[in-house]
């Protein structure tokens, strides 16, 4: 029992992706379940933000606001991240007049314009780098994503015309509940529910297990979306393709930014890891379900690499 707990914690990543992969294949193959599977997604539907909000709250409630600094490495990272979506917008207006193209990068696009992950301070802590700092570029991401995406996704699907602020604040005002408010709220228990904050505080890990569960779920939705996908099998295939490679070239940039601006392990996991999640529902939402299948497969390309680093760190440590 004992050696089963262990592996489960050493791997608990591909075991989430794994879980919510085979549940849903479960739900989708066995015929009596037909039914259950229909609430169970629209259950899933509702509380997938909600999800996003509680993995980010725990996070919020152990930082230390007072040494919430700004350090290069941010400013590189993020700059490099801007720089990204600012390109990968143009190509989506030089190939709009073709669909499979279109779709191609708008996938891409959405693993791009994601703010990092929240467990990403807990995994760059098990691998040796600075939480504090890792935490600090969590908050600053949040809030770059929070205007990036409303400034990108109506820009895409309307244009420039008098639709486009209208959706700008629209998703702006979902994506501040799901993105800002953890953080406020976060700061509010702190300062004045104290006994609250030193419970979750007190539970060890507590954002990574939320992160997992989040994975199993999105992992979930994943396999939905393909499954239920009209897009051609050569589209999705490429789609994971170029979500690997993408995911290869975010994690060695990060890292050369970081090996040049003081911190090579956080801008590594700050450029790479990033919150899928809310990137499968803003493009589910707002942009093209299918292209939610990029954020999907990068789920399992950015895992197995920090699955990787976590062993490696413990097989050097060891």
């Amino acid at each position: 029992m004992k050696k089963i707990i262990r592996f489960l914690k050493d791997w608990t990543l591909p075991v989430a992706i794994a879980v919510g992969t085979v549940v849903y294949l479960l739900f989708y193959l066995v015929p009596f379940l037909d039914g259950a599977g229909d609430a169970l997604g629209e259950v899933v539907d509702t509380i997938f933000p909600f999800m996003v909000f509680s993995t980010l709250f725990s996070t919020y409630c152990r930082i230390d606001f007072h040494q919430m600094r700004p350090h290069r490495w941010h400013v590189g990272v993020l700059l490099a991240q801007v720089v990204l979506v600012a390109l990968n917008v143009w190509i989506i207006f030089r190939v709009e007049a073709d669909p499979e193209q279109k779709l191609l990068w708008e996938s891409v696009l959405t693993c791009i314009i994601g703010p990092a992950a929240t467990a990403a301070p807990v995994v760059t802590a098990k691998i040796g780098g600075n939480i504090n700092t890792m935490t600090a570029y969590v908050v600053i991401s949040a809030f770059a994503s929070a205007l990036m995406i409303p400034a990108a996704f109506p820009l895409l699907e309307r244009g420039v015309s008098a639709g486009f602020w209208e959706m700008f604040f629209i998703i702006l005002q979902k994506l501040a509940m799901v993105l800002v408010a953890p953080l406020v709220l976060g700061w509010c228990v702190q300062h004045y529910a104290k006994r609250l904050c030193a419970w979750i505080v007190s539970i060890p890990d507590l954002s990574f297990y939320l992160w997992a569960a989040q994975l199993a779920v999105t992992s979930g939705v994943t396999v939905r979306n393909i499954v239920h996908s009209d897009a051609a099998l050569r589209t999705l295939l490429m789609i994971a393709v170029l979500s690997l490679i993408l995911c290869l070239a975010l994690f060695l940039i990060g890292r050369w930014i970081g090996s040049r601006l003081g911190d090579e392990i956080n801008g590594g996991q700050a450029s790479f890891q990033k919150n899928t999640a809310l990137s499968i529902w803003v493009a589910y939402v707002y942009l093209n379900p299918v292209a939610s299948v990029g954020a999907g497969c990068y789920v399992l390309w950015q895992n197995i690499i920090n699955s990787l680093e976590l062993w490696q760190y413990r097989r050097a440590k060891s």
